[in-house]
């Protein structure tokens, strides 16, 4: 793969309107199809905002009203704002693309900044991201004086967790010894080039995520490296790493096209 190009395009207070952010990966993504620019990665934090993938359900999104912004990538509903590094690697990946690879690249990098900062996390199966593991459910404090068998998020298909206060926000996730994550991933792979990307929590308010359901989660909820550390973490100090670790995830990946498993034919 080419060199990496990283634009920073904007930090606190010079943070990045959605829409303006969003114009400019289409932007980029065209040139990078045109082969008029290398891979380049956009780096950035956002004004708060909730944005919503094409999977997100209606009795996922904010009760309060809250606008939403419904976007062209996978997955469901998150929440950008201050306090998260944001990342757009827009790239132009072999045909057929393999979508998988370039979420597990992607996870990979950002596994390899939290262990940088002293924090073990992991992928968890079935679900995209980077993730803080919880204890086992056995050893969990149970919620509101009930066993985790009688867990109503798992077993109540009418159970709201954004109604139900604190013992069920997605905030306090790591206070219940839960599965929590660190880092959302969505993408996007038009014309076999690549856009959206991560979101690496690093220091924000997590009860931003109360009023959805982060992800479509029901049964985890959200952290952030300053959180799960104890102490502050800045966008500052992590901004190189992840840059750092990128470029090498990136930059050296072995790209092959998706295999497509053929049926003889009869």
């Amino acid at each position: 793969m080419s060199e990496l190009r990283f634009v920073r395009m904007g930090f606190g207070d010079e943070a990045v309107e959605y829409q303006e952010a969003w114009d400019e990966q289409r932007r980029v993504h065209a040139a990078r199809f045109a082969d008029e620019v290398p891979d380049t990665v956009l780096l950035l934090e956002h004004p708060p905002v909730y944005t919503a993938g094409r999977r997100t359900a209606d009795n996922e999104r904010p009760l309060d009203g809250t606008p939403v912004i419904d976007v062209d990538r996978g997955g469901k509903i998150t929440w950008h704002g201050p306090g998260q590094l944001v990342g757009y690697p827009i790239q132009k990946l072999p045909r057929p693309v393999d979508v998988v690879a370039h979420v597990r690249r992607l996870e990979e990098a950002l596994i390899r900044t939290c262990a940088e900062f002293g924090l073990e996390t992991t992928r968890v199966e079935g679900r995209s991201g980077v993730w803080v593991l919880g204890d086992p459910v056995e050893q969990r404090p149970a919620l509101g004086g009930l066993s985790l068998d009688f867990d109503p998020r798992l077993h109540d298909e009418e159970f709201d967790p954004r109604l139900n206060g604190p013992e069920y926000a997605p905030s306090n996730a790591g206070q219940r010894r839960e599965d929590r994550k660190i880092a959302a991933i969505g993408i996007r792979v038009a014309k076999g080039v690549t856009m959206h990307g991560f979101a690496l929590n690093v220091n924000p308010d997590n009860k931003w995520f109360d009023r959805i359901i982060p992800c479509g989660i029901r049964d985890a909820g959200v952290a952030s490296l300053a959180g799960e550390l104890g102490r502050d973490v800045t966008i500052e100090e992590v901004l190189p790493v992840v840059e750092r670790h990128l470029r090498e995830v990136l930059e050296n990946a072995e790209l092959k096209p998706r295999e497509i498993e053929r049926t003889p034919a009869a």
